[in-house]
């Protein structure tokens, strides 16, 4: 080997070197950057990485028991309107209290999981919505206390227990805890203006 060709060859081989130390701060960078849209990334998903450690089990929860609040203001704002009879005008006031303060309670603990609730009655309870709407007098008061009062309130009830029963999160066991006597109570209530159980 000559010292020619030798020298080529560490020329050629330091020509490389410092092409690849070239490199290297962009490589950094890159991967830097890289990083740093990552990090944005899981700030951003923050809410969804949150609701993917509640189970779905549980959010459909917090929405069914979001959709009841949300039924029981509505009407209950219908019966304020309408009813004939102090006592059920009363019933809807308390009606609306009650479950927008429920309400605003779960959607502290959803808002803190990263969980949507629906911010509407659903398309069931709209329709019992329209039903009343129709209705004055006696047959309000009748068909107000029997669907809102009695047959929701046994259906939330129940629903309820399930999730204080079934319920994987702890927040919402505690809420369906505290939320049970407060449901259980309007139930008493409906039953005495009706005289049904």
């Amino acid at each position: 080997m000559t010292i020619q060709s030798t020298a080529f060859r560490f020329g050629m081989a330091a020509v490389a070197a410092c092409a690849f130390a070239a490199t290297l701060p962009a490589a950094a960078q890159s991967a830097s950057s890289r990083g740093d849209q990552a990090t944005q990334s899981r700030s951003a998903a923050g809410k969804s990485d949150q609701a993917g450690k509640t189970s779905k089990g549980d959010q459909r929860m917090m929405r069914d028991i979001a959709q009841a609040n949300l039924a029981e203001i509505e009407t209950g704002k219908l019966a304020q309107e309408k009813a004939s009879k102090d006592e059920v005008k009363q019933f809807g006031k308390t009606m609306v209290d009650d479950h927008t303060k429920a309400l605003s309670e779960l959607q502290e603990i959803a808002s803190k999981k990263g969980v949507e609730l629906p911010t509407e009655p659903d398309a069931k309870h709209k329709a019992t919505a329209t039903a009343l709407k129709a209705l004055s007098g006696d047959t309000f008061d009748k068909q107000y206390m029997s669907m809102a009062g009695l047959s929701d309130h046994k259906k939330t009830h129940e629903m309820l227990q399930k999730v204080q029963r079934n319920a994987a999160d702890a927040d919402l066991k505690a809420y369906a805890a505290k939320t049970l006597p407060v449901v259980h109570g309007h139930l008493t209530t409906a039953q005495g203006i009706t005289g049904k159980k």
